[in-house]
């Protein structure tokens, strides 16, 4: 129990006020662990939320982790932003290290908590479905909000809904 005490001293106030509050209302909820995999566009990003709220869970998505990362200029962000401009495939062991420090977040701790999952969910698609998927997609670089040309056009085409941005 020490080590899980310790490992809370250097969590904000804010962080676990929220993880109490969260812990509050999901505490009827089952108790699951879930791993969403699948290539890009096979739908894990429009199913993870739903799947989130409903059963409370924490949710990483190694994208918005990216994102985030590179937007705070955290050291492994900093990386990860040198291979995103030299348009080079970010290193396993980049995003294991960018997953590594989510898990510290109160609400995903596993393993240090002796936490194992329940389940890996393999999203299986066809190529001409994913495909059509990722070649209408287009994504607001600095949020991450993505809009699709067929399925969820943003109001003006190329244009942000939120900040107007490109």
């Amino acid at each position: 129990m020490a080590s899980s005490s310790s490992s809370l001293e250097n969590v904000e106030t804010i962080d676990l006020m929220t993880e109490l509050l969260r812990h509050i209302k999901c505490s009827t909820k089952p108790d699951k662990r879930h791993i969403l995999i699948g290539p890009l566009g096979s739908g894990k990003g429009t199913q993870s939320p739903l799947i989130k709220n409903e059963y409370c869970l924490c949710h990483l998505a190694t994208g918005d982790m990216l994102r985030a990362a590179v937007a705070a200029k955290t050291p492994l962000g900093l990386k990860a932003k040198e291979a995103m401009d030299k348009e080079q495939l970010i290193s396993d062991d980049l995003v294991v290290g960018i997953i590594d420090d989510a898990m510290k977040k109160p609400s995903c701790m596993l393993a240090r908590q002796g936490t194992k999952i329940d389940k890996v969910l393999n999203f299986a698609i066809d190529d001409a479905i994913l495909e059509e998927r990722i070649t209408g997609r287009r994504v607001h670089p600095f949020s991450g909000r993505s809009y699709h040309t067929k399925f969820a056009p943003p109001k003006v085409l190329g244009v942000d809904d939120v900040t107007g941005e490109p």
